[in-house]
């Protein structure tokens, strides 16, 4: 099922009883056995999006990842606006089923204001883009099912248990199959498609698991095409006791900065 499909469905089922089926996330969006974190905290901001007022961006969002969000079984997201003043609009999000709550999400979104503080970013990747896709092969057990949805073009670093002594990974991305146009929502799918930093450290799979990811996004954004590249530069602040801190700048084609990404990350080896 296409991204644009899932998110028109979240457009239609927000706050909805818990007796009305949500369109369960098949198995092609599964990673291992949940869904994968990027679709359901994009399908979780559709749904807050539409209660937002027009004229107020996305600023930043935080998700917690509570529990396993089971694929081909049906789920509800229910919203609750906890504030909306003049100029920022704070919400919550969260995606339930069984009568569990699976994920969480809080978003923020904020007004443009005139301002006299303005300071542009001067940090860039210095990457090329590629010049042909790259394929990452279905390996039963070792690559998540969701990854058949996107193009990894990895610049530098080490893919999963590859006994690297890295800990970073620098690269491009984007959706295999175009979707109509790219809003936040595809940009918070798309940010969670690159594997964790760590796993390239060790030689054997073993369980990894997001416990919160936290994004901010960076406005105005420059027109963006569904076919274009986004560069991803992601590192390992600190990692021990069987945690990882990990955080990633995203650029679009036109080398703008677009988001900034964190995540606390949890390993099992």
């Amino acid at each position: 099922m296409h991204i644009d499909e899932l998110i028109a469905h979240a457009k239609q089922h927000i706050n909805t009883p818990q007796q009305v089926p949500f369109l369960s996330i098949p198995k092609s969006w599964g990673q291992g056995r949940t869904v994968f974190g990027g679709i359901s905290t994009a399908l979780i901001y559709t749904a807050i999006k539409e209660c937002i007022a027009s004229g107020r961006v996305l600023r930043s969002l935080n998700t917690n990842f509570i529990g396993p969000l089971a694929f081909d079984t049906p789920f509800t997201i229910e919203v609750e606006v906890l504030r909306e003043g003049r100029s920022a609009t704070q919400v919550i999000g969260k995606a339930i089923q069984n009568d569990k709550v699976c994920v969480m999400s809080q978003a923020c979104f904020g007004v443009a204001r005139d301002s006299k503080v303005n300071v542009r970013n001067t940090q860039h990747h210095g990457m090329l883009a590629p010049k042909k896709r790259s394929y990452i092969p279905q390996i039963p057990k070792v690559v998540p099912n969701f990854i058949q949805h996107f193009e990894l073009a990895k610049h530098d670093g080490g893919w999963p248990f590859t006994g690297k002594k890295t800990s970073h990974l620098h690269g491009w991305m984007r959706f295999k199959e175009p979707p109509e146009c790219i809003t936040d929502g595809h940009l918070i799918a798309m940010l969670d498609s690159w594997p964790p930093t760590l796993l390239q450290l060790i030689r054997w799979p073993a369980p990894i698991s997001t416990m919160s990811w936290s994004i901010e996004f960076i406005h105005p954004h420059a027109d963006i095409q569904p076919t274009d590249w986004f560069a991803y530069q992601a590192s390992t602040r600190q990692a021990a006791d069987g945690y990882g801190h990990t955080e990633a700048n995203v650029w679009d084609s036109h080398g703008e900065l677009v988001a900034i990404s964190r995540q606390v990350v949890a390993i099992f080896d």
